[in-house]
């Protein structure tokens, strides 16, 4: 069997939706499980230009929002060809050659239980991450409802570790995660007594602040990005200089009135700091903070 036939079995085979854009953003791959969630037969797609109906899906739109959040989990809108919208959580990924260049885009998705679902960071199939993110959605939520009924305030930082993902890749898993365990330890010594701190995806972490204001919020994460800039690494003798993206978002009435508004804002944040290059935050109010090295 040829390789190109492997591929294509392997990807039909999959549960989630698979697009496969080229470089002039036309279609190349569109398994079984993409049909069966749009309506759309890839016959009537590969090699063709991206129909109007799924331009926001695939389009130009598309694109700027994968170069924004590559990577991560986001909710999308994908129109079926008998006319209604299907809700999804997918992600968007640019494809590059070995020498950096853009050769096209994938899309990976599956129907969202609805647009209000809370977006997480990948587990990576880490059933601990999994265990740890349920539990923090459930802190979250009691949190939050507190929150519109008058309680304390509430914010949010999304972190992310920005060398976890090449620590992984070259020392392995194992120095990965000593080293997000030991940074997970640092921050949370930096933690109000309220406040409340856990995985919520395999590189990333969330804590859930009562700072009163935004401003108080933004100078928190500094605090934090500066305990994990500050963590001394070591793995085989060599010293791993590490730094965190965070994205926070300070819940108000009127602006965030759903738990998943309040998360989607921080996520998008978070993702500003990451496009930023690591050692970011970008506050409630927007903007960037770029931290020194």
């Amino acid at each position: 069997m040829e390789r190109s036939e492997l591929l294509e079995a392997m990807l039909d085979s999959l549960p989630d939706g698979v697009v496969i854009q080229g470089p002039e953003g036309v279609p190349v791959c569109w398994n079984r499980a993409a049909e069966a969630i749009s309506g759309y037969a890839a016959i009537d797609l590969l090699g063709r230009p991206v129909p109007e109906s799924l331009d926001s899906f695939l389009g130009e739109e598309a694109a700027a929002e994968a170069a924004l959040g590559h990577g991560h989990k986001t909710h999308m809108r994908l129109r079926h060809k008998q006319g209604h919208e299907v809700p999804l959580l997918g992600t968007y990924l640019i494809l590059r050659d070995g020498l950096g260049g853009r050769i096209g885009s994938a899309v990976l998705f599956h129907p969202a239980r609805s647009l209000d679902a809370l977006p997480h960071g990948d587990t990576g199939d880490d059933s601990s991450v999994a265990a740890s993110q349920q539990e923090l959605e459930d802190r979250l939520t009691q949190k939050f409802e507190d929150f519109i009924n008058g309680g304390e305030p509430l914010g949010v930082l999304w972190i992310a570790v920005d060398q976890a993902h090449d620590l992984r890749k070259t020392h392995g898993a194992a120095a990965c995660e000593t080293m997000l365990a030991k940074i997970q330890h640092v921050i949370a010594q930096g933690l109000r007594p309220a406040e409340e701190m856990g995985r919520w995806g395999a590189d990333e972490y969330l804590v859930i602040a009562h700072e009163r204001s935004g401003d108080l919020l933004s100078g928190h994460a500094r605090k934090l990005a500066g305990l994990a800039r500050t963590t001394d690494f070591r793995w085989w003798g060599d010293r791993v200089q590490l730094t965190v993206s965070v994205g926070a978002c300070q819940a108000r009435l009127g602006e965030t009135d759903t738990l998943a508004a309040l998360l989607k804002q921080a996520q998008k944040s978070l993702q500003i700091s990451m496009q930023a290059g690591g050692n970011t935050i970008t506050p409630p109010a927007g903007g960037k903070i770029c931290l020194p090295s």
